[in-house]
């Protein structure tokens, strides 16, 4: 692994010798990969902070099924209606002040097709000379909304996963469209790291600010580039206490909280020291560093 680096020497972006910008990949998949809606939610935010604007698509129909995956109709700002598509979005921003550009990949999980749908992904990224690919998702797990929602990380490709002192994935079972695209991704040469937020079961619904403001906080420990979360904390907070209220209305749930509080202390009690808090220290200085004039 690291051989005892501090947190601060384990870096994502490292550029590839003779260029001097890094291309980081950013995809989140709306459906049975984004839970809450934390995932899409964390790539919208990032996409509108960052001001990124649209370089491509992939076009639907030889993926969805319009029966499953409804098109919708809205108003334009002129008030014309206009029929939107599930088209898979493809965005490009460059992160202020720093030699990184992000492609940003958003769009509903497809139907049909799927290799032949990250094939046609795979070919856009080779066209934008992408280096590294950082999967977004969310699904839902026994954990409890009062304790730090937790964020999986794990890496399949040998040498980045040793950089980053990461943990290769262990599941078996049913995959979405984001682990096929860790696959094939990490046999097209692309190092690869996949983020998953476990978001409460009982408190499936969207908006999940709370998932969302643990995946960004991954996603800035990656890439080494602070940026303000302020607001979205403060709506962590306030989904935090109504969750507490309901919890407070009905016994069950309650007594369903505090055993899944109880188990996740019993879990974390020997890491509550070390590494992560080191991690939230580093955040803030980074933090603190850019607000600096």
């Amino acid at each position: 692994m690291n051989d005892g680096e501090p947190v601060r020497a384990r870096h994502l972006l490292e550029p590839v010798a003779g260029e001097e910008r890094v291309t980081v990949l950013l995809a989140a998949f709306e459906g049975w990969n984004d839970a809450g809606e934390a995932a899409s939610d964390a790539l919208k935010y990032l996409h509108k902070l960052w001001g990124a604007k649209r370089i491509a698509t992939i076009e639907p129909d030889d993926y969805y099924d319009f029966q499953f995956t409804r098109p919708e109709v809205r108003r334009t700002a002129s008030g014309a209606r206009r029929i939107k598509w599930p088209v898979t979005k493809i965005a490009k921003a460059t992160i202020p002040g720093t030699a990184v550009d992000v492609i940003f990949v958003h769009g509903v999980e497809p139907s049909y097709r799927w290799r032949a749908y990250t094939a046609e992904l795979l070919a856009k990224a080779a066209e934008l000379n992408v280096n590294y690919v950082v999967l977004v998702g969310a699904l839902l797990a026994d954990v409890p909304h009062s304790r730090p929602i937790p964020v999986t990380a794990t890496c399949d490709d040998g040498d980045l996963r040793e950089r980053l002192n990461l943990e290769a994935s262990e599941y078996e079972g049913p995959i979405g469209i984001v682990g096929v695209l860790n696959e094939l991704a990490l046999l097209a040469g692309l190092p690869t790291i996949s983020l998953w937020a476990a978001v409460p079961h009982y408190v499936a619904q969207a908006p999940s600010p709370k998932a969302e403001l643990a995946l960004l906080n991954k996603v800035e420990d990656f890439l080494q580039s602070p940026f303000p979360t302020t607001e979205l904390a403060e709506d962590a907070q306030a989904w935090e206490r109504g969750v507490n209220d309901l919890a407070a209305d009905d016994p069950e749930i309650a007594a369903y909280v505090r055993q899944l509080e109880e188990a996740k202390d019993t879990v974390d009690l020997p890491e509550a020291s070390g590494e992560s808090i080191a991690k939230e220290f580093e955040r803030y200085l980074r933090r603190r560093g850019k607000d600096l004039p």
